[in-house]
């Protein structure tokens, strides 16, 4: 003997709503706290490791040329990741009528 337990939508909502004010309380319940504080870093120079700054060279932006062959490349694999996509959602539909349509003639 099977039971099944039926709910309104109405006890539904109930209880989500529920669950989303138990939620966001424990959210802030666990954000409440001071974060810690910082400690206070000892210097480098006590652990022997010499800090010595060296004039760098400033970065150069890239060029227009670049900049197109970046964004040519980058719609380029946003067309070929949807294709993709596209190909294994349809896969993922004919497989699943040809299931269903199956079950009917049973």
């Amino acid at each position: 003997m099977s039971s099944s337990i039926a709910l309104s939508v109405d006890v539904l909502t109930d209880r989500a709503i529920l669950i989303i004010a138990l939620s966001v309380v424990a959210l802030l319940a666990a954000g409440w706290r001071k974060p810690a504080r910082a400690s206070i870093r000892s210097p480098r120079a006590r652990y022997g490791v010499p800090v010595v700054e060296q004039p760098v060279a400033p970065e150069r932006r890239m060029g227009p040329i670049r900049r197109i062959l970046a964004l040519a490349t980058t719609g380029a694999l946003a067309v070929v990741t949807g294709t993709v996509v596209a190909v294994i959602a349809a896969i993922g539909a004919i497989w699943g009528v040809i299931t269903l349509t199956d079950l009917l003639g049973r």
